[in-house]
């Protein structure tokens, strides 16, 4: 009774230490996560069947003793001796084993007798024995089911048949929600905060090797000036920058960034108009004036 205690509360000890356990301060918190009330109730199920069995085996063990001591008292009324029997699982240990005894270990000692060392003939135990005919039996099965009828797919057969299904699922997810194409044709001015943010770490990551951060130009030309060398529209900047431009150090992005990414670039480049940072690079190509009808709201950049 004492070791299931123990047993218990070492559990219990393990749970609250995990519970107090600080979360990163970049990580969601425990409580908040939206799978906290299946976690409790999972482990709530837990304790209890883990309590349950706890109880059953004591009982058991309660059970076995009384039962011992009935049969203790009975021998003792009659005036019989008392032997004690073999518990079950010492019973199915016997069985499962089948070991010889060993005062009949003369009965199967060889012939063999290398410097004092005796050889005995054992035999395998049953229990090794079922398992290797369960293995001969599941390989038998396995070569018809797999090999022989094709009933069940093999696993390179499973995995091309998993694509199959995925290619069809996406398929007809386009096709209930085609999503919009953007290209330099349909690019659009957008203000949006997050949008610009995100064309803000593209560039950054991707840009400002041959711009600078500032986008003052290194390699590559001034972006804050209103002189440009293939067009100052959002859609002449959305067009070099997916298609790149021969003979330059300028490659073409469409193979490396979405076409959501390469908008939100574009209309970043746009806000970088007028900044005039410090030793910025000299104006290059044309100057270029939005049209008349054009948006005022636009920003001026250059590329």
């Amino acid at each position: 009774m004492k070791k299931i205690v123990s047993l218990i509360l070492l559990m219990f000890s393990f749970l609250a230490s995990f519970a107090q356990t600080a979360p990163s301060p970049t990580a969601t918190a425990f409580w908040d996560d939206p799978l906290f009330m299946f976690y409790v109730v999972v482990g709530f199920v837990f304790v209890v069947v883990l309590l349950v069995l706890l109880v059953a085996l004591y009982m058991l063990q309660v059970l076995n003793f009384m039962v011992k001591q009935a049969t203790r008292e009975r021998a003792q009324r009659l005036g019989l001796p008392y032997k004690e029997q073999p518990s079950f699982w010492a019973k199915l240990w016997k069985e499962s084993n089948d070991f010889q005894p060993l005062e009949n270990e003369a009965d199967i000692l060889l012939n063999h007798n290398y410097d004092g060392i005796r050889e005995l003939d054992n035999h395998l135990p049953p229990w090794w024995k079922w398992l290797f005919y369960v293995t001969i039996i599941f390989s038998g099965v396995y070569l018809v089911f797999y090999h022989l009828s094709d009933t069940l797919p093999l696993p390179l057969k499973e995995y091309e048949n998993e694509l199959t299904v995925a290619d069809e699922q996406a398929r007809k997810l386009k096709a209930a929600s085609p999503a919009a194409v953007i290209d330099e044709n349909t690019v659009q001015l957008i203000t949006d905060a997050s949008a610009l943010a995100d064309g803000k770490t593209t560039f950054l990551n991707n840009c400002a090797s041959c711009h600078r951060k500032d986008g003052g130009g290194d390699i590559g030309p001034n972006l804050t000036d209103e002189y440009w060398k293939h067009g100052g529209s959002i859609n002449d900047i959305f067009k070099v920058v997916r298609q790149g431009v021969q003979g330059t150090n300028m490659i073409a992005w469409e193979g490396f960034i979405s076409p959501e990414k390469m908008q939100n670039v574009a209309n970043y480049v746009l806000t970088l108009q007028g900044t005039n940072p410090e030793n910025g690079k000299k104006p290059e190509g044309e100057l270029y004036k939005p049209k008349a009808a054009a948006d005022s709201v636009k920003v001026q950049a250059s590329l």
